[in-house]
Parts: C-alpha cells; structure tokens; sequence
C-alpha cells in the first residue's frame, strides 16, 4: 500500500507545487480538483495501475485524498471492489 501511496503522493505533486499533501487531505475541499484534472487522475491510475476505472467507480470519495486512492487501488488490484 505504502508503494501505492508513493506514486500517488509523486503524481499529485507534479500539480499542488505549493501544498505537501497529507494522506488524509481532501484534494477537493481544498480546491484542487476540476474536471480536467479528475480525468487525469483516472487515467493515471489506469495506465501507472494495469487497472480499468469503471463507470460505477466513480465515487468522489474514492478520489478523494491519497488514503482514499490507495484503498480504491488496492482493492481494484485485489479483485474486492464492490462498487
């Protein structure tokens, strides 16, 4: 998970330049998210993950800091993400 953590934490820096992000920071109640980013996000995930982001995926609050994208990653890799 850890591994998981470090891609995601590595990938959003390249755009919150000025905020070192916890684990448990919501990227979008402090305003970094807009829809161009959430698809980058997504397909970020797809090709650094080998996994496939389904529409019924697409809960805020598996996007919502980089806890929450590790735990989403992490069950998808697992085969144990109920949607």
């Amino acid at each position: 998970m850890e591994e998981i953590k470090i891609k995601v934490r590595t990938f959003l820096n390249r755009f919150f330049r000025k905020h070192e992000l916890d684990d448990n920071d919501d990227i979008f109640a402090l305003g970094f998210v807009n829809s161009l980013f959430a698809m980058q996000l997504v397909m970020f995930l797809e090709k650094e993950f080998g996994l496939r982001v389904e529409n019924e995926d697409l809960d805020i609050n598996n996007f919502r800091s980089i806890q929450a994208i590790a735990d989403f990653v992490s069950s998808k890799q697992n085969g144990c993400y109920k949607g």
